[in-house]
């Protein structure tokens, strides 16, 4: 059984980007430390091998994300593609990512659509609906109830061939609300499509 994450690594993963992430030379550092911590012996994630890396940046800097995604996809090769995704808020453009976004490197796009009610295209292979799985998961609002987004929303995004699957905040609210339960069957007909 996998351990938990300590939290110093993750304290310190945050602290490396936040305070290094200031030119595009540190971004290429920062992505050798991510893609290295990932490959190595000391992973913060136990036995997990890092395949990839998510932005879900909500603050801090608009600088040199893009030349992060771009560092990192340079690890990709023939044999082992390194996927990068992509947790932008909603609306689009997203005030931190948007450049990063822009440059088309992103496998998978999480839209978090829980902080905000508006429907946007985004330049992506696959987009996600990213949903709050309880009420009080999402203070500022955005909260959409099981049975609306069964009966109003799914039936007009899967139209979209970008649209990749739902994704929920958190599990832990997942797990009181049970709201994975009540659109899984809808969720896994749609991708059968």
């Amino acid at each position: 059984m996998a351990s938990l994450i300590p939290s110093s690594s993750l304290l310190l993963c945050f602290l490396l980007v936040a305070s290094i992430l200031s030119t595009k030379s540190h971004a290429g550092q920062v992505a050798l430390y991510l893609w290295n911590k990932g490959q190595s012996g000391s992973r913060p994630l136990g036995d997990a091998v890092l395949d990839g890396i998510d932005f879900a940046i909500e603050g801090s800097t608009t600088l040199y994300w893009d030349d992060l995604a771009k560092a990192l996809s340079e690890y990709s090769t023939q044999q082992k593609k390194v996927y990068l995704s992509v947790s932008p808020q909603c609306p689009n453009p997203d005030v931190w990512m948007d450049t990063a976004i822009n440059t088309g490197l992103f496998d998978y796009v999480w839209l978090m659509n829980y902080w905000n009610n508006n429907w946007t295209k985004i330049e992506a292979a696959k987009v996600f609906l990213g949903l709050s799985a309880a009420p009080d998961a999402a203070p500022s609002g955005g909260y959409i109830p099981p049975e609306v987004l069964v009966s109003q929303i799914l039936s007009y995004i899967k139209t979209s061939p970008k649209y990749g699957g739902v994704m929920l905040w958190s599990r832990c609210w997942d797990e009181i609300s049970n709201y994975s339960a009540a659109i899984t069957p809808v969720v896994f007909l749609l991708q059968s499509y």
